[in-house]
């Protein structure tokens, strides 16, 4: 009686189709998706002629015409704003802190949050405008 064996050789091909297809689904959902994820703080910035820093390399703080504080899109108490930048600022060491404040949040609101980052000892702080319109 002869035993057949049944001998297996290794796919030299693979169907990629389906990996394409997944894919380009997920470039789409992105590509859709991207434009939503900027700044979730709704804020009018006032205009200047200087042109936008790119404030993703720092701490944000955005003041909105509420004047409610956030720092980095996470609302913050008045009260507890020194205490968590402090925290912040321990995790990213050397980054500049961005002001972002509505154009009709007074000026002396801006200035006491300026003062508190100062009195934190970050010298490196700058104040984010909207360019100003080009005719």
């Amino acid at each position: 009686m002869r035993k057949f064996r049944r001998e297996y050789h290794p796919m030299a091909e693979i169907n990629v189709t389906n990996l394409v297809d997944v894919v380009l689904v997920l470039l789409i959902i992105f590509m859709i998706t991207a434009p939503m994820m900027q700044s979730g703080v709704d804020i009018k910035l006032p205009r200047a002629s200087e042109s936008p820093r790119d404030v993703s390399t720092g701490i944000v703080v955005s003041i909105t015409r509420d004047k409610v504080v956030y720092i980095d899109n996470y609302k913050i108490p008045e009260d507890q704003f020194e205490a968590r930048l402090k925290t912040i600022r321990e995790v990213k060491k050397f980054r500049p802190v961005y002001i972002r404040a509505d154009e009709r949040v007074p000026y002396g609101v801006v200035m006491r949050y300026m003062a508190i980052i100062k009195k934190l000892g970050i010298q490196n702080v700058g104040l984010v405008t909207e360019p100003e319109k080009t005719f």
